[in-house]
């Protein structure tokens, strides 16, 4: 039996980017000097990513001519104030016209200020540990709301502050490589810091547009006797962000997989369930599980899904898991949760941080050695479903 069920009016369809995962040469960034240590984790460097810094207006054509009506992506930091003070307007005038090549293809620009990357001289002054980077971030952000102005349509603060504080000050495996637990709840405060400043700033810059914080967000199991654990982890992980994005214009939600909490910590993929390229369960009900939760901690306030996806070999699992997910947002919708917009991670196969190019996450591949775009039938088909705003079943 086919089934199509329809999403609100107006609702957000796009994909996303990170200023570092596809744009190429961002040498002056804390995550550059981090792939070129002699002892890196990184699997390789980012190098050209996918040239999008000059690629761009084609693969905006390309996205709106899939369907989408959305795009998003970040604004660099270190491109933007390469020194303290000192703020580039060769940088300014080329992600304005980002925005505005969205808007003349049709394509809603939602703008995040930080992706996981900052600036060499914030590295070199302490970072997020350092209080003071909530002051610098917000300075910059008003600076880069002015220029863009009205040509922005959402904006997003900082992008997973939960995965920079994680894994950069407490497990040492993003930068700075910090592993100290009294580390990570400063660069917690400080990140929170940063959002509340931030919003004032991009909204007195930007003309009052919707801003709004985003998350890494875990469908959570507790198994064998691992509840109060669960509580432990979950605390500073995430309920500290959700807690600080109450009263927000919108919480962006990032859920990829479930995480399951045992009486010993985190525990590996459940024997049986497939996993993809990242290692993660193949899980797309964690989606709706997320959404309800943030609802619930922010006391209702409206959710994007700015993040979801799964890296793949096999094109038609991205199809499959997608749809899983789809179906969870429309649940939600149904009872009542103002659910504004799902955007899939990603728009094209890119440097996947750690794991460098190997991870496939892109419903459109990406020639290593040319930059010659390949849509995969994912991309037609979710391209459908943002044109149609329904999902057949």
């Amino acid at each position: 039996m086919t089934t199509e069920q329809r999403f609100p009016d107006g609702f957000l369809w796009g994909t996303a980017t990170a200023a570092h995962q596809v744009e190429g040469g961002n040498w002056n960034s804390d995550w550059w000097a981090w792939e070129h240590k002699p002892d890196t984790l990184c699997a390789e460097p980012s190098g050209d990513a996918c040239d999008h810094w000059n690629r761009y207006p084609d693969d905006l054509a390309l996205l709106s001519g899939l369907g989408f009506n959305a795009y998003r992506f970040s604004v660099e930091w270190a491109r933007i104030e390469p020194e303290e003070g000192c703020f580039s307007t060769v940088a300014l005038d080329h992600y304005r016209r980002v925005c505005a090549t969205a808007r003349e293809q049709g394509l809603h620009p939602v703008v995040t200020f930080h992706h996981f990357t900052s600036p060499r001289w914030v590295d070199a002054d302490g970072s997020w540990e350092n209080p003071k980077t909530a002051e610098r971030f917000a300075r910059y952000c008003e600076r880069a709301a002015g220029a863009l102005g009205d040509l922005v349509g959402t904006a997003c603060t900082i992008n997973e502050p939960n995965i920079v504080a994680f894994y950069g000050y407490r497990h040492g495996v993003f930068p700075p490589g910090r592993t100290d637990s009294a580390a990570r709840h400063a660069a917690n405060d400080t990140f929170i810091d940063g959002h509340r400043r931030a919003v004032e700033a991009i909204k007195a810059g930007a003309g009052g547009v919707p801003v709004g914080l985003t998350l890494s967000m875990t469908a959570w199991e507790a198994v064998e006797g691992g509840e109060e654990n669960l509580v432990k982890f979950r605390r500073p992980f995430e309920d500290v962000f959700l807690e600080a994005a109450r009263g927000d214009d919108f919480i962006g939600v990032q859920t990829y997989t479930r995480e399951r909490i045992g009486p010993d910590g985190q525990l590996p993929p459940e024997a049986g369930v497939e996993t993809t390229l990242m290692g993660y369960e193949f899980w797309p009900q964690a989606l709706e599980a997320t959404i309800r939760r943030a609802w619930e901690v922010t006391d209702g306030t409206p959710v994007i899904v700015t993040e979801n996806g799964i890296a793949a070999e096999d094109d038609a699992r991205r199809v499959a898991y997608v749809t899983g997910a789809l179906q969870g947002v429309q649940r939600c919708i149904d009872d009542g949760l103002d659910v504004r917009g799902y955007f899939y991670w990603t728009a094209l196969d890119n440097f996947e941080w750690l794991f460098g190019y190997r991870p496939t996450f892109g419903l459109v591949g990406v020639d290593r050695q040319t930059f010659e775009r390949t849509p995969k039938p994912s991309a037609s088909w979710l391209g459908s479903v943002a044109r149609a705003n329904a999902l057949v079943v």
